[in-house]
């Protein structure tokens, strides 16, 4: 299907909790809503819909898509929206395919982070699993700043083009992406929890947690100019996992749960040289309270521009990692300001066993491991005494 001319990319379906955000980013201003099965989900703002917006959102339970598995994105452009008898332009339709993540068999993810507006190695490196691909995750840093729409756009134009509106994605915020002055309104661009940029999320047999490190430094370095108040947005996401960790039965044990996936940029459960060693003792409280009760299976990183698997134990494992952890972003430049190179992650779940594959932009696999789960703990061992 091809793009209607209104929208600058497809439409980006991402995952949060147990819904579904549609976000849309568009030419020129118009009202627009989705409607999914017999219902309609608008773009609105307690009543009053949305028009002057670069980018339209809507949400919608997950269970409804899963269950209709096709869309239907209806807009009508503003030509005057006067105070009174306002001009729109008749009604504008598209219907969009939808595939959820499947409820049985092989998974094929495809993780993407540090892009750094680089975008076409990276997106020809996510094309790995091609029309296999069953979720994508942004895994932050995929602009180089938020300085600009324009910049920041490459989150619609990587995610657009891999999904075409027809896979979920998973997004998590870079440290990159924090810095501009688009970083202030970040969440009216990207999905988030009424706001919060940090959630949990559930499709199908995966349950996964986002977790949100902010910025790689202290908050009082030089690099920020005393914009940023990380120390306490950690402190607030710190309590939030504690509550998360109490809900076993409505999230990781609820039922059909068969994969436990914490997505973060950062990869915080190794302590990183200064002035990136931040947050030591917060950052392993994070991995004490993972490990004891919610066990995930695999956390996914970017941030440090390479690719490795690092086992509980191992020498990277500095703060006691819950679980094997998995880096897998290698952007480069390339020769002569080419326009670079770049290494993903794809992961093939099966079963207890996981495939990790490093493909580069030529589709050619650079590096490899399997993983091989382990079984659920018993309902009482899960938790500390």
């Amino acid at each position: 299907m091809s793009c209607p001319n209104h929208f600058i990319t497809y439409p980006l379906v991402y995952a949060v909790k147990e819904e579904y955000q549609i976000f849309v980013p568009v030419r020129q201003d118009s009202v627009m809503w989705v409607e999914c099965g017999a219902q309609s989900f608008y773009d609105d703002n307690n009543g009053v819909l949305r028009s002057h917006v670069l980018v339209h959102r809507m949400v919608l339970p997950m269970s409804l898509l899963d269950r209709e598995r096709t869309y239907t994105l209806v807009w009508r452009v503003v030509v005057d929206r006067k105070p009174y008898f306002p001009v729109l332009e008749t009604e504008c339709r598209c219907t969009f395919s939808f595939r959820p993540v499947p409820g049985s068999g092989p998974i094929h993810l495809y993780h993407i982070a540090d892009v750094h507006n680089r975008d076409e190695p990276a997106l020809r490196a996510g094309r790995f699993f091609g029309d296999q691909l069953d979720l994508l995750v942004l895994n932050g840093d995929v602009p180089d700043s938020s300085e600009s729409f324009e910049k920041f756009s490459t989150i619609f134009t990587l995610g657009s083009d891999l999904t075409r509106g027809e896979i979920p994605i998973v997004f998590s915020r870079g440290n990159h992406d924090l810095r501009g002055f688009v970083a202030e309104s970040m969440t009216d661009y990207v999905p988030s929890d009424r706001g919060l940029t940090y959630y949990t999320f559930r499709l199908g047999r995966i349950w996964g947690m986002v977790l949100d490190c902010g910025e790689d430094k202290s908050d009082d370095h030089a690099e920020y100019g005393g914009t940023t108040c990380f120390h306490a947005f950690r402190e607030r996401e710190t309590e939030w996992i504690r509550q998360v960790a109490q809900k076993a039965e409505r999230e990781y044990e609820a039922p059909g749960v068969e994969y436990k996936l914490v997505i973060c940029h950062m990869p915080f459960a190794w302590q990183n040289t200064p002035p990136f060693d931040i947050e030591s003792e917060l950052y392993a409280e994070w991995c004490r309270i993972l490990r004891t009760t919610v066990h995930p299976d695999l956390m996914l990183h970017g941030h440090v521009h390479d690719a490795y698997v690092v086992r509980p134990g191992e020498e990277r494992d500095t703060l006691g990692t819950p679980c094997p952890y998995l880096v897998g972003s290698v952007p480069g430049m390339g020769r002569k300001g080419g326009e670079g190179t770049y290494t993903g992650m794809g992961l093939l779940l099966d079963g207890r066993e996981v495939q990790v594959l490093f493909t580069n932009e030529h589709g050619e696999v650079v590096g490899s491991d399997r993983i091989e789960l382990a079984p659920e703990p018993g309902a009482d061992d899960r938790r500390e005494p």
